[in-house]
């Protein structure tokens, strides 16, 4: 089952908990799908798809955000920690429906302003660009700042209108995701 395997990746990245594992083994089949079918039919409505997941045992927020992710990566973004780090006001991280939303409008806001510029932005990559920030920030700042400069360079002479150059700023997805972070960031 998708939703075993989902929980052992989740679990590989935080905290362990064995427990939740033999939890989520032990929804049936015919209820997953069940409530995986009910609960992307309400997507864009993430309060009611994430309330559809939680019924299955072991499945909270956080696990029901990396079912939507894998299936709505345009609409939802996974609740990781690192993501939620990075922005402000979030502190100290909760794992609860509340907190989960909160974290979504923060999400929508720097996706609305990104696809400004580039409407392929999505929920989820934002998410990924938060994380990655957030990881670089913890685990290697100079590299943060490396990055962050050469970015800014490439984003200077992308904006003198070479399109070829446009293209190319995306093969830089690292770099160029840590500044659009950093600009937005700078805006709250």
């Amino acid at each position: 089952m998708e939703l075993c395997k989902l929980m052992k990746w989740k679990l590989s990245r935080g905290k362990f908990r064995p427990r939740l594992q033999q939890m989520v083994e032990s929804n049936s089949e015919d209820l997953i799908i069940s409530a995986s079918k009910k609960a992307f039919k309400h997507l864009p409505n993430l309060k009611k798809a994430v309330e559809e997941l939680t019924v299955l045992k072991a499945v909270g927020p956080a696990t029901a955000s990396a079912v939507l992710t894998a299936g709505a990566p345009d609409q939802v973004a996974f609740m990781a920690d690192e993501s939620m780090q990075a922005l402000p006001g979030l502190m100290p991280l909760q794992y609860t429906l509340g907190f989960y939303l909160q974290y979504m409008d923060q999400i929508k806001q720097i996706l609305k302003i990104l696809q400004k510029e580039d409407k392929t932005w999505t929920a989820h990559q934002v998410e990924l660009t938060l994380w990655t920030f957030q990881f670089l920030k913890l685990n290697d700042p100079p590299l943060l700042i490396e990055a962050m400069e050469g970015s800014s360079k490439r984003k200077q002479e992308n904006s003198n209108g070479d399109a070829k150059s446009n293209k190319k700023l995306k093969s830089y997805i690292l770099c160029a995701l840590i500044v659009s972070v950093k600009s937005i960031l700078k805006l709250k």
